[in-house]
C-alpha cells in the first residue's frame, strides 16, 4: 500500500474528535460549573477490514485520551486534551505497518448562549484549536494548527436526554501527500438520545455522518453507537459503547470505555 493510502485511511480513523459525554460523539450544552473540574480517560479499540479479489487489508487502532474540563464560570467550559494513538495494518498475512505515538493537542471553549429552564432547551457553541503535538509523518497528527467549531442544541426531561450536533473542521497539512490525498473541510452532523434507566444507570444511542477526509472517496461515513453510563456517585462515571459503521467507508468496529471524574 502506497503512504498516502495508509494515511488516509488513518485519517478516517481519527477525524473529527469532539470531546463529548463518553461513549456519545454528539456533544451536549452541559458546562461544569464554575471553578469546578472533569477529568476524562477515555479508551477505544478500532477494527477495520476490507477484502478486495483475494487481497485483504486490516486495520487495527487504539486510542487512549485524557480530557481536562475547567469551568471559567457557569456557561463557560475550557477543555484540553491530547491521546496516546495506535496503529497496526495487515496486508493479507505481512504486517506492514504498527505504530504508536501521541495526537495532536486539542483545545476548546464551550459556551451555553442559550437556555429555557422551562422546557428543558439550550444551545451551545464550541470552538476549538487542534495544535501539532504528534508525529504527522506516522499519520498521528496534521503537522499544522487546524480548527474547527461545533454547534450543539440539548432537550433534557426527567426521562431522557436529547442532543443534536453540527460541525465544521478545517485542516491543514504540512505533509504534500496529505495535502493531496486529504480533503481540508470537514463537515459533521449527529443525533443522539440519554435515557435514564435507573439514578445511576443511564442508556445512550448516538448516530452521525461526517466529510469523508479521503478525497478518492465521496462516500461519506456514517456510525450508530450504543451504551450505557453508570454513576457510580455525584462525582465518578464509568461508561461501556460500541460503535458501527453504517457503511464501508465508516470503520468496521469499535469497542468505547471510559471514566469521568468531577471535583
Amino acid at each position: 500500500m502506497r503512504k498516502t493510502s495508509l494515511l488516509a485511511a488513518m485519517a478516517m480513523m481519527w477525524a473529527t474528535p469532539l470531546y463529548a459525554t463518553h461513549p456519545l460523539i454528539t456533544d451536549d450544552t452541559f458546562t461544569q460549573g464554575k471553578g469546578r473540574f472533569q477529568i476524562e480517560l477515555n479508551g477505544e479499540l478500532s477494527h477495520d477490514r476490507e477484502t478486495s479479489k483475494g487481497f485483504a487489508r486490516t486495520v487495527n487502532c487504539s486510542d487512549t485520551a485524557v480530557a481536562l474540563s475547567y469551568g471559567l464560570s457557569d456557561r463557560i467550559d475550557l477543555i484540553a486534551s491530547v491521546s496516546l494513538q495506535g496503529s497496526r495494518l495487515k496486508e493479507n498475512s505481512n504486517v506492514t505497518f504498527d505504530e504508536h505515538d501521541i495526537g495532536d493537542l486539542t483545545m476548546e471553549m464551550k459556551c451555553r448562549i442559550l437556555e429555557n429552564r422551562n422546557n428543558g432547551l439550550s444551545l451551545a457553541i464550541k470552538p476549538g484549536l487542534s495544535i501539532p503535538s504528534g508525529d504527522e509523518r506516522k499519520g498521528f497528527g496534521n503537522g499544522e494548527v487546524s480548527g474547527g467549531v461545533v454547534v450543539m442544541a440539548t432537550y433534557e426531561s426527567k426521562l431522557c436526554a436529547l442532543h443534536a450536533n453540527i460541525a465544521y473542521t478545517r485542516n491543514d497539512y504540512r505533509l504534500e501527500d496529505d495535502q493531496a490525498t486529504l480533503r481540508n473541510d470537514i463537515w459533521h452532523a449527529s443525533l443522539a438520545a440519554v435515557l435514564n434507566v435507573s439514578d445511576k444507570l443511564r442508556a445512550v444511542t448516538n448516530i452521525g455522518i461526517e466529510t469523508n477526509s479521503d478525497k478518492s472517496s465521496g462516500t461519506a461515513p456514517t456510525f450508530l453507537i450504543g451504551g450505557l453510563i453508570y454513576g457510580v456517585n455525584d462525582m465518578i462515571d464509568l461508561d461501556l459503547g460500541i460503535k458501527n459503521g453504517l457503511n464501508h467507508t465508516e470503520t468496521d468496529t469499535t469497542l468505547m470505555a471510559g471514566l469521568a471524574v468531577r471535583f
